[in-house]
């Protein structure tokens, strides 16, 4: 049931997200000059990094769930021997690199606003804050989702089914979140 419902809850995000995309191509198409102009300060490389941290993380989150599905909760091995980590290894590199994608997504806006790309600037500014913001915001659940998880497995006694489910629930809201964003990606830095 959880799964499903989480599926269900994901179809409706997907949803928001489709009005956002509209909303910025509709405005992209009545004020082409604008995106022209607001678009050159983006700085491409830095975005195309942090993007690879975050869509890289994925594949983290992923063998956290391998490893939960085998009913492995920590690593039997030394910190450094990556295929005996467990479910909380991996779901601990992916937190981290998500909090780097984060850090790096702070430190775009503030190149922006340093060259005058805020919200109330531009329909631009607005539109690229609001999508990217949002997103920021879902990136920020999931974050502290895998906390959950990862703390669930250090209260209880041993690991069970149900958090190996919770741990499948929490991939399913990180891919998502990685696949919106490769959309927003390619949608603001490649065809701007």
């Amino acid at each position: 049931m959880v799964t499903v419902g989480t599926i269900v809850w994901l179809s409706s995000e997907l949803m928001f997200f489709a009005g956002l995309f509209a909303a910025y191509f509709t405005i992209r198409n009545i004020s082409p000059g604008l995106w022209a102009q607001e678009t050159e300060v983006l700085n491409v490389p830095f975005a195309t990094a942090n993007t690879t941290i975050l869509v890289l993380s994925s594949l983290t989150c992923q063998f956290g769930v391998f490893a939960a599905e085998r009913g492995k909760a920590g690593r039997s091995g030394k910190i450094y021997q990556f295929k005996l980590w467990g479910m909380r290894e991996w779901f601990v590199l992916t937190y981290l690199m998500g909090a780097v994608f984060i850090g790096g997504q702070a430190t775009e806006y503030a190149e922006l606003v340093r060259e005058g790309i805020t919200i109330p600037s531009s329909p631009y500014g607005s539109l690229f804050y609001l999508a990217t913001g949002f997103h920021g915001i879902h990136v920020i659940g999931g974050l502290l989702a895998f906390l959950l998880v990862i703390g669930r497995t250090f209260a209880a006694r041993r690991f069970t089914h149900e958090q190996a489910i919770s741990a499948i629930v929490v991939s399913y809201y990180w891919h998502f979140v990685d696949i919106v964003w490769v959309g927003l990606f390619i949608t603001i830095y490649v065809i701007k």
